[in-house]
């Protein structure tokens, strides 16, 4: 058995799933604009917008930092504090969307 390791298309599977989120997120994001512009959503709906537009930014640099990890012979797993903050960013979005409403 060859100590090459052969990664198939686990990776590029990896690297679609992470840009659909942050495509997802930066929708979510432009959504909360549009919601906020058209409306008036109050000091507090544009406190909670700029925590949303922070953590699609976050979310963004949390996936470039995992897509370039995945060029490694041997990609290291997503760590317990970077899964956090990917939990968090997704909770954040929500509870902001669910404000906005």
């Amino acid at each position: 058995m060859s100590g090459v390791r052969d990664p198939g298309v686990q990776p590029e599977r990896t690297r679609l799933a992470w840009r659909r989120t942050t495509l997802a997120a930066g929708v979510v994001g432009l959504l909360l604009v549009r919601q906020a512009l058209t409306r008036d959503v109050g000091t507090a709906g544009y406190g909670g917008l700029a925590v949303a537009l922070l953590t699609v930014v976050l979310l963004a640099g949390l996936a470039h930092r995992r897509l370039t990890g995945l060029g490694a012979a041997r990609p290291a797993p997503l760590g317990p504090p970077a899964a956090g903050a990917v939990a968090a960013c997704t909770l954040v979005l929500a509870a902001v969307g669910v404000m906005m409403l």
